[in-house]
């Protein structure tokens, strides 16, 4: 539940567009052996919008709110914060996301291999990274243009995985109260609401099984 697949299910939401949810037990490529024949990859999220495949949960939100033009979610490239922008979505994910996933790696799901260290090293680059949300928090409610955008469901979800970490109570307060905002706007809430309902339907556990496959 709420893997990376929450980003683009948030932006669905934020957008008022119909989708199918599917959910799948994790981790897919072991779990879901069928899933590979569309997805080789074997992650999630997985977009399918007519012919196209997508992949990559930043990439997504982008190519939702892009196609939906003109929207507040997007800004366009005539703004001044367009190259803001850009890069606070990829910011969410290349940045404050992936060193996560080691520390959920090694100290939730493989704590026998003995790699706590790693965990605790990749816990504190997250942090260190995070800081640099506080200069852009200083005057405005969010990350840039003026208004609530699709940069922010990217940098949202890396908080949202946080939380579900432990790592809020070391949150600055600025974005403390920048990912409360967040998470009180409906369309998050009504994400929630979807993900939990689709596993309900669908039969797939709400706890992860723990993925002691090898990186790569």
């Amino acid at each position: 539940m709420s893997a990376r697949s929450f980003r683009p299910l948030w932006m669905l939401e934020e957008l008022g567009l119909p989708y199918t949810l599917k959910m799948l037990p994790f981790p897919p490529r072991a779990l879901a052996r069928d899933y590979l024949a569309i997805n080789p990859l074997g992650t999630v999220p997985l977009l399918e919008d007519g012919g196209l495949r997508m992949t990559k949960s930043a990439a997504i939100c982008h190519y939702l709110v892009a196609r939906q033009a003109p929207t507040p979610l997007n800004v366009e490239v005539s703004e001044p914060d367009f190259g803001r922008w850009l890069n606070w979505l990829h910011f969410g994910e290349a940045t404050l996301t992936f060193p996560q996933t080691l520390v959920l790696r090694y100290a939730r799901f493989e704590p026998a291999r003995g790699l706590q260290a790693v965990a605790d090293d990749y816990t504190r680059w997250f942090l260190a990274r995070l800081r640099v949300l506080d200069g852009a928090l200083a005057e405005q409610p969010f990350l840039c243009a003026g208004r609530f955008t699709a940069a922010d469901v990217s940098v949202g979800y890396a908080l949202m995985l946080a939380e579900h970490l432990g790592l809020e109570p070391r949150f600055s307060p600025a974005v403390r109260d920048y990912w409360q905002r967040l998470k009180s706007r409906e369309a998050f809430q009504r994400a929630l609401a979807a993900q939990w309902q689709a596993a309900a339907d669908q039969g797939v556990s709400t706890v992860p099984a723990p993925d002691t496959r090898p990186p790569g």
